[in-house]
């Protein structure tokens, strides 16, 4: 059976370099952010996104119990403001759409024009060899949405500058699947 997990930790490993600058555009409980401060290491940087407190909460938590090194910074604040916090470009970003696990408010989820926003933003602070990985929830209608919407707009990019692929299970059209955008 496929792990699309393993299989996005596989991709970002391919493009993320001790000492670079990574960010989680949607922290929710920080696992992503774990991975991605370990791989950069001690003298890499970190930027991890959130709009609710308890996933900043969480996410500290779990940077400490997974031993991580000090360099995240947690921001509480929507993805779609990353330009206002990072000046660096980056060798990876990662975005997990949809609402944050364990919360118990599914009501409360990611929005298509943040996300659009925040996908641009991140595209255009990606250095080169870098990857933005996606992943859409489209169990929900908002999720749905916006995976529509992502199809759409990084359908168009130039692929002489990046490559966009979709990465998906074909006989299960309500699982997750993300979009993996690396530039060249």
């Amino acid at each position: 059976m496929t792990d699309l997990s393993a299989l996005e930790k596989q991709f970002l490993s391919a493009h993320i370099k001790p000492g670079g600058v990574c960010v989680d555009f949607t922290m929710g409980n920080g696992h992503d952010t774990a991975f991605l401060s370990k791989a950069v290491g001690e003298n890499g940087k970190v930027y991890a996104f959130d709009i609710q407190q308890k996933a900043l909460d969480s996410t500290r938590k779990t940077l400490s119990d997974a031993g991580c090194p000090d360099n995240c910074t947690l921001i509480l604040d929507s993805h779609s403001e990353v330009l206002s916090y990072v000046k660096e470009k980056i060798c990876a970003g990662v975005f997990n759409l949809g609402y944050l696990p364990g919360s118990g408010n599914k009501a409360l989820t990611t929005k298509r024009e943040t996300t659009l926003q925040a996908v641009k933003a991140a595209v255009s602070l990606m250095d080169s060899d870098a990857i933005v990985l996606i992943a859409v929830y489209p169990g929900h209608e908002e999720g749905k949405l916006e995976g529509q919407m992502l199809l759409e707009f990084l359908s168009a990019f130039d692929r002489k500058k990046y490559c966009v692929s979709k990465f998906e299970i074909a006989n299960s059209p309500a699982s997750p699947y993300f979009f993996a955008v690396e530039s060249k």
